[in-house]
């Protein structure tokens, strides 16, 4: 387990810039006083400002992360200081006969101690009994179902004057004209459909195709707000995609409750993103590679918490998913016990870009507000197309275009070298936006978050 992990990946781990620039600081033989390693942990003992020195351990299967240092940053920079250093410079690390020292065991104790009655609690545990206050909860329940329909009726009211206006009429709207709207629907607990609307001013204000991008998103949320209309009369797994839509929430605990698909997941691509209220989205992209399936797992953080860092494009995890309920269902959560290792060996995509299309069209005709289809293309050219643009092409000369925000193609040309590379990424309907890479039998991960 000492092998595999790539500086890239490590410093992927690091909750912000700045940890991530100190810990580079610290991946140097001469900051460190000790450093040691065997199959399960590595350890070293790094000189702060203070007499005593900083006792780093890292538990390389997950992996997981302790430091006597002050810090509230998860994993710290001694931490990433001592992974950077263990994959740069592993002859610098002692393998003692006699194990690690007697802090470093003291720690594992620790935590197979609590992984141990963790497990316990969870078997003794007896089945969740119904919230003792379920009238309370269905009463809330109805008031927010009452909201939501007189929310949505009202935009049903808007769509119309907006269309009677024409799209011409919308184009010249400020942004101000969409967040208005946007804001009624937070206000009527809608979010999905605040967020969708918060979208089509950005696509009214750009100017390429903007007329028919416009006019799909437009179609697609008056499709939803008939959906949600007729709600009682769509089949289950409609009914939970168009609430899912909407900005309806899951119970993830009764979630986790539930049997899921185990496999091992590849970690293919990882987004970051923060709103102007500070709040952190990360979107990770796994691929089964028994089952084909792709997921994505969703963590939130407001402010200065930090992101889940446990999920490390490049690496794979033996784990059990369990899918959000819908109608095409994607998004999913990692069942505790999961395994993680620092990197897979060979590409999951056998795909070529007709299956792209075909994939797709069948997906969207499962679910027709479906924004992202994720796949595993198998041996694909990246193709120069104009002054700023790109494409790639499969060996049937059948060719799609790169998304336009994507900045990184002189890079992809240079890494297939004029040979058939692999791509993983994320297909809109329009474009393609390639997330990670597959060159030479080693990933490449092409998202700077950072």
């Amino acid at each position: 387990m000492t092998a595999g992990w790539t500086p890239e990946q490590i410093l992927k781990l690091a909750p912000d810039a700045s940890s991530a620039s100190a810990g580079k600081g610290l991946a140097a033989r001469s900051k460190w006083k000790s450093l040691g390693v065997n199959d399960v942990v590595v350890w070293g003992e790094c000189q702060g400002s203070g007499k005593t020195p900083y006792q780093t351990e890292i538990y390389l299967e997950e992996p997981a992360y302790h430091c006597t240092c002050p810090s509230r940053k998860f994993p710290c920079k001694h931490a990433l200081g001592l992974f950077l250093l263990l994959a740069d410079q592993p002859s610098a690390f002692a393998r003692p006969a006699d194990g690690p020292p007697g802090w470093v065991n003291e720690w594992l104790e620790k935590r197979a101690k609590r992984q141990e009655k963790a497990e316990e609690v969870a078997a003794a545990a007896p089945p969740k009994k119904a919230a003792p206050n379920k009238a309370g909860q269905d009463k809330r329940a109805d008031q927010r179902q009452a909201k939501v329909t007189a929310g949505l009726e009202d935009l049903q009211v808007w769509l119309g004057d907006l269309m009677r206006g024409g799209l011409a009429a919308a184009k010249g709207q400020p942004y101000k004209f969409w967040d208005g709207i946007a804001a009624r629907m937070v206000d009527a607990q809608a979010p999905g459909v605040a967020r969708r609307l918060r979208e089509m001013g950005g696509t009214a204000a750009s100017n390429y195709r903007w007329q028919e991008r416009l006019l799909e998103k437009l179609g697609q949320l008056h499709l939803l707000l008939e959906g949600y209309r007729n709600l009682e009369n769509l089949p289950g797994e409609l009914q939970a995609e168009v609430r899912n839509q909407v900005g309806w929430t899951q119970n993830q605990d009764e979630l986790a409750q539930a049997t899921g698909q185990f496999d091992r997941w590849l970690v293919l691509g990882q987004t970051r993103e923060e709103d102007d209220n500070r709040l952190k989205t990360q979107r990770t992209w796994l691929w089964g590679s028994t089952s084909g399936r792709a997921a994505v797992v969703l963590d939130f953080a407001h402010g200065s918490q930090p992101l889940d860092t446990s999920l490390v494009p490049g690496s794979n995890l033996d784990a059990e998913l369990v899918y959000f309920p819908g109608s095409y269902p994607m998004r999913a959560l990692v069942k505790p016990g999961a395994r993680h290792n620092p990197s897979f060996e060979e590409w999951p995509g056998v795909a070529g870009c007709d299956d792209l299309l075909e994939g797709y069209s069948q997906a969207l005709a499962e679910n027709p507000w479906l924004e992202q289809f994720p796949l595993a293309l198998g041996r694909v050219y990246p193709v120069r197309a104009g002054e700023e643009e790109w494409q790639i092409r499969d060996e049937s000369g059948l060719c799609l275009p790169l998304d336009p925000g994507f900045t990184r193609g002189w890079q992809l040309l240079a890494l297939s070298g004029g040979h058939p590379v692999g791509l993983f990424g994320l297909w809109d309907g329009h474009y393609f936006d390639p997330h990670g890479a597959w060159a030479e039998n080693r990933f490449i991960d092409l998202i700077e978050n950072l």
